[in-house]
């Protein structure tokens, strides 16, 4: 599936080299000067979701040293939010995302996280930033600088917010619980990138309708009757229905689902028993069903529970005994807002040059808690967009027979933080400076 920017914006007739933005200069001079230094520390010290204590106390502390900007902690467990206020205008929030995984870092880098945690769950992992979100939060801080050096040139209200355990798709959802868009500044406008692995340092991508998935974690617990392995006929196997479930779940995505509609049903864990010729009486499931529309996400959901139950009903377990489906963790699709897209896409271009922004193409079926922010309801246009992270070299080398560039969540997980820092931080100035361009009306995405 590929998404493409206006046609327009990427006709093949050549165009004039752009003078960079003033601006990005300085965000370069900010990394030579404590930046690098800072995404060093964050790179060295990653936390787990809602673990994020020294890292939001650090943020809230530089965000403190930005003239104008009122900082406020703890929003959503572990979540800070600053807000920088220039006057009458439109409200634009800029979202960072904080939090490490619980994955042992083979990166071979010098700084290479050597970190332990205990998480939200109990269990003691080791912690690694295994998908970016250190240069989220610097480049989030470098546009703080900038913007606040910039009053000049815009008007209006921008809230920055650091948000806690993307990684369980809570954070965002928690900080609005905990007042984001009632104790603060409302956005009309909310925004935010992502690193990307598989893309080149200095490009950047954004949709013009989806950018990622649904994502829901589901837990399922068969029941069984335990016995012994020689006598299987005395109990009920739980490994035996649980296996038969793993089976019939692919049925919902190759026989029930449209195969125009993505839809993904992995088990990505199966737990059962302690001992080779033990009956065990419960197993245990987790799941991940992605989608890329709300109506496949109810579908295949409301399947996986029908499913269940008549794996139970199969085998004759009784009422007590049934599977019990849960689901834990989940979020919906980040749609970017069409018109807001178009138009900062073509920010993107003035910005960065048309060669740096390139088609998006959906690659997999990641998913992102920032939907919570800009679901329809809220009322709040969203623009999220990718910025690369590997350098061509990294990809000339893979095509030459050389080592694969790791993907996201990988234990070898390593992109070149200056170029993601720079490039990201300057294309979010440029587009908040679109957005609050003196005069500028909220809701005018032309």
């Amino acid at each position: 599936m590929r998404r493409t920017i206006t046609a327009i914006l990427l006709a093949a007739a050549p165009v004039p080299a752009l003078a960079a933005p003033d601006y990005q200069a300085q965000v370069k001079a900010d990394w030579d000067r404590d930046l690098g230094k800072l995404w060093d520390q964050f790179h060295r010290n990653p936390e787990l979701s809602f673990r994020e204590i020294k890292t939001g106390a650090a943020m809230a502390a530089e965000l403190r040293k930005v003239p104008g900007m009122q900082v406020t902690e703890k929003v959503g467990q572990t979540g800070v939010v600053g807000v920088l206020k220039n006057g009458a205008g439109p409200v634009v929030l800029i979202r960072a995302d904080m939090d490490g995984l619980p994955v042992e870092e083979k990166s071979g880098l010098a700084n290479a996280s050597k970190v332990r945690q205990v998480g939200v769950d109990g269990v003691e992992a080791p912690v690694m930033h295994a998908c970016g979100h250190d240069t989220h939060i610097v480049a989030l801080l470098a546009s703080a600088r900038r913007l606040a050096a910039l009053k000049d040139r815009w008007a209006g209200t921008i809230v920055f917010i650091v948000q806690p355990a993307e990684e369980r798709v809570g954070g965002a959802k928690a900080m609005l619980a905990d007042g984001l868009y009632s104790k603060f500044p409302k956005p009309d406008y909310a925004l935010a990138f992502h690193v990307a692995a598989a893309m080149e340092t200095g490009k950047v991508a954004a949709g013009e309708t989806i950018q990622y998935s649904s994502s829901d974690s589901v837990d399922i617990t068969i029941p069984g009757i335990g016995a012994h392995g020689a006598s299987p006929h005395m109990g009920k196997d739980p490994v035996y229905m649980a296996s038969q479930l793993v089976v019939a779940l692919q049925g919902l995505v190759s026989r029930e689902r449209s195969p125009l509609a993505p839809g993904v049903i992995t088990v990505g864990s199966f737990h059962a028993g302690l001992k080779h010729n033990i009956i065990s009486d419960e197993a245990k499931l987790q799941v991940t069903v992605r989608a890329n529309d709300e109506a496949t996400r109810a579908q295949l959901l409301a399947g996986i529970k029908r499913v269940a139950a008549g794996i139970g009903t199969l085998n004759g377990m009784p009422a007590d005994k049934m599977p019990v489906v849960t689901v834990s963790e989940g979020t919906p699709t980040t749609i970017n807002d069409t018109p807001l897209a178009k138009r900062l896409n073509a920010v993107m271009v003035d910005t960065l040059g048309a060669a740096n922004v390139v088609p998006f193409e959906q690659m997999g079926m990641g998913a992102e808690d920032f939907a919570y922010l800009v679901q329809p309801d809220t009322g709040v246009k969203g623009y999220y967009f990718a910025v690369g992270g590997t350098p061509r070299a990294a990809f000339e080398a893979e095509r030459q027979g050389g080592p694969a560039v790791p993907s996201h969540h990988s234990p070898l997980f390593k992109i070149t933080p200056e170029p993601v820092i720079v490039t990201g931080a300057t294309a979010m100035t440029a587009a908040a400076l679109d957005l609050l361009k003196p005069g500028a009306a909220a809701g005018a995405a032309q």
